[in-house]
């Protein structure tokens, strides 16, 4: 059986097979006006790639998992859905108060201080669309007003007259009781079938009325457009003989059933930027990194991940425009300098890269598509990093006189710089603004970069990797070759388990009764068992994990503590609150935990895991045995990596050719039909591992 990742990108959509002791991946243009059609073409070039028939491919595939862009493009551009908000009487201007943070959300804390540039992001709604009715349950989840049907329907006619196409629902305390949205629920579609419609109390069980209500507010945006993406995909897949489940990435870290997807559909935001995450803990975890910065330069963004201790780290919220979303995700830092991000001046003639991109189409200018901005992809070309006549194997050309071109006359020119002066600024500039950002991810989280090894992924991550890297303090880059780096993410959604997490707000102060932490976490398990099983889907095994959220009584944040399993004694539950203390000061510095002011015991969550017995088995290429590294060499060319040392005379490796324990000094470039590996001279050098990986050595 075959197992099939497909990961989405900006430029390029990526796909990965493994099955019958081989794997294969493959690129295909992005296709932003139908992303099924750049999907399915990745998929086809699967299938050539492997010499077996698409439909062939497909009638012995397991499982195709599939990242997604749909949601968070959705969001980000503001083509959403019109969504209509039912809510508490007396309640509805609280998504527009914002609990003030809408000023600050997302910002750094230099940000937040230039309070004279900061200001509320427009609202999500517009208000004509929010409405209220009378209904009233308590913190205790009892009824104090019982809900106004009349409200209800008044309510909903009035958006259905609006023409809304999605209906969110928001009341107080309802993670406590349900009762009444459920019933609100009904009557919709009493009134309108097939309205879809979120209910804050399945989508965000969490004490905090703003932000439940805004999480909900945004499923509801993106639901019906990502039913529209998944419905026809799977008809498609279907179509062309699918036998396994279609899996869609979460942000979580794990995949969920298309059609569960469909009712949580803001759990698939950040479905491609978590992809990566999963590929660098499966191939860490082989071998023996514990340790990992992740960095994904795509088309258009630059990713970068962490992974502690053998875990992704997570956060229980996400920014996204300024609001504040109830999501735990993959914590996954990103700017706009990926490979096709366009190269600009600012007033003062700044070189400036992103965070707009030339995406799919025109594409950069050397793609000889109509793009005129010069873009990173044009810079490295004009370097002589990127070889014009094996761009994507040699199925794509590039044209280095309009690369050329677009440099000299936008940046160049105004400058006093010729072209490949300017194309040299470029590549410095790139590589210090993304350093920097992998710098800040590290150090603000209160790592080490020594302690950490370096995967670089994505199109044109191994073009950058020893220019990012270099300067931060990290001993070695690994370029995961061996498992198409390019592709990486697409492998990552292929070595995914199915994830799904579930959770309650019940808050207690300290000390809290070890009997009501048992009983909550039997009841989110109860649910969490429930949904996996309704997955149709056949698990190896099945486990949990579960945490809870902790905070210093009076403050408004809190940070997620790991719980263990099974039934707690008193002891296990006081252990909690001292591995709160312990993590709070590992973030905020020694002496900052203050536990006179009491603790706080705030939300409960379960991840249940489902263990997907295809995944992709990695493989060992075979051994040099004293055959020179020589032998890999196709040609040499003049590459200019660093102006201090101007062109110099490069060696090209061809990629198929080099075998594990090849040893290769710097500078040298390696090619493979999807990505180019730059290794410069202030290295180390680097190597092959017996799994077709380069292993670059820094001088650190």
């Amino acid at each position: 059986m075959y197992i099939v990742g497909v990961d989405i990108g900006g430029t390029f959509t990526d796909a990965f097979a493994s099955g019958d002791g081989i794997v294969a991946s493959a690129k295909a243009s992005t296709t932003p006006a139908n992303l099924l059609e750049g999907v399915m073409n990745a998929i086809c070039d699967l299938g050539t790639e492997l010499n077996v028939p698409v439909d062939q491919l497909l009638s012995k595939t397991a499982f195709v998992s599939h990242g997604t862009t749909v949601a968070l493009n959705a969001i980000t551009t503001g083509n959403v859905a019109k969504v209509g908000f039912i809510t508490t009487r007396g309640h509805r201007d609280s998504i527009y108060i914002m609990d003030v943070e809408g000023r600050y959300a997302g910002l750094t804390a230099e940000e937040t201080q230039n309070t004279a540039r900061t200001d509320k992001p427009d609202p999500i709604i517009p208000k004509r669309l929010a409405k209220e009715v009378s209904e009233r349950i308590d913190s205790q989840g009892e009824v104090l007003v019982p809900l106004n049907e009349n409200d209800v329907r008044s309510a909903v006619q009035d958006l259905l007259d609006e023409k809304v196409e999605a209906i969110a629902v928001s009341f107080l305390w309802s993670f406590l009781n349900p009762k009444h949205e459920l019933r609100v629920r009904e009557i919709i579609h009493e009134m309108a079938t097939e309205m879809y419609v979120n209910l804050s109390h399945i989508i965000s069980p969490r004490i905090r009325e703003y932000p439940r209500s805004v999480t909900t507010i945004m499923s509801a945006q993106v639901g019906p457009s990502l039913r529209k993406y998944l419905v026809p995909m799977k008809e498609k897949l279907l179509e062309k003989k699918l036998q396994g489940a279609l899996l869609v990435m979460q942000g979580n870290g794990g995949t969920i059933s298309a059609d569960e997807a469909d009712e949580y559909p803001i759990a698939t935001i950040g479905s491609v930027l978590s992809g990566g995450i999963s590929g660098a803990l499966s191939l860490g975890e082989h071998l023996g990194h514990k340790n990992i910065i992740t960095t994904d330069v795509g088309g258009t963004t630059f990713l970068v991940g962490l992974i502690v201790d053998g875990k992704a780290n997570f956060s229980d919220t996400h920014v996204i425009n300024k609001f504040r979303l109830n999501v735990p995700m993959v914590q996954v830092n990103s700017i706009g300098s990926g490979g096709g991000a366009i190269v600009w001046l600012d007033e003062q003639l700044n070189i400036r890269i992103g965070p707009r991109s030339a995406g799919a189409s025109p594409g950069p200018a050397c793609y000889g598509e109509g793009g005129m901005e010069p873009t990173v992809t044009d810079a490295d070309l004009l370097l002589g990093i990127l070889n014009p006549d094996f761009f994507l194997g040699g199925r794509k050309p590039l044209y280095i006189e309009l690369a050329r071109k677009a440099l000299l006359e936008n940046i160049g020119k105004p400058l006093g710089l010729n072209a490949e002066e300017a194309a040299m600024a470029v590549y410095t500039i790139q590589n210090a603004q993304t350093s920097d950002l992998v710098r800040q991810m590290v150090v603000q989280h209160g790592y080490n970069p020594g302690d950490f090894i370096v995967y670089s992924f994505g199109g044109a991550g191994p073009v950058h990797c020893c220019g990012y890297s270099q300067d931060i303090g990290v001993k070695e880059v690994l370029v995961p070759l061996g498992e198409a780096p390019a592709a990486f993410s697409a492998f990552g959604l292929a070595s995914s388990d199915v994830v799904l997490t579930v959770e309650l707000s019940d808050p207690a102060n300290y000390p809290v009764d070890p009997e009501k932490v048992n009983a909550n976490f039997k009841q989110i398990e109860k649910t969490a068992r429930e949904r996996m099983e309704s997955q149709g889907i056949d698990f190896e095994s099945v486990s949990i994990k579960r945490e809870v959220d902790v905070r210093f009584t009076m403050q408004l944040n809190q940070l997620s503590v790991t719980v263990k399993n099974g039934h707690l004694t008193d002891e296990e539950v006081e252990e909690i609150f001292e591995d709160f203390e312990e993590k709070y000061e590992t973030l905020y510095g020694e002496g900052t935990g203050f536990a006179l002011a009491g603790f706080q015991l705030i939300n409960y969550r379960v991840f249940i895991t489902g263990e997907l017995a295809d995944k992709p088995s990695l493989h060992d290429i075979p051994k040099a045995d004293g055959r020179p590294v020589g032998d890999a060499i196709k040609q040499r060319r003049k590459v200019l990596l660093d102006p201090k040392l101007g062109w110099q005379e490069t060696p090209i490796y061809d990629y198929g050719k080099l075998l594990a324990g090849h040893e290769i000094e710097g500078p040298a470039v390696i090619e493979t039909p999807t990505t180019t590996v730059v290794i410069t001279a202030e290295t180390k050098g680097a190597f092959v591992d017996q799994l077709g990986n380069v292993i670059i050595q820094l001088n650190n």
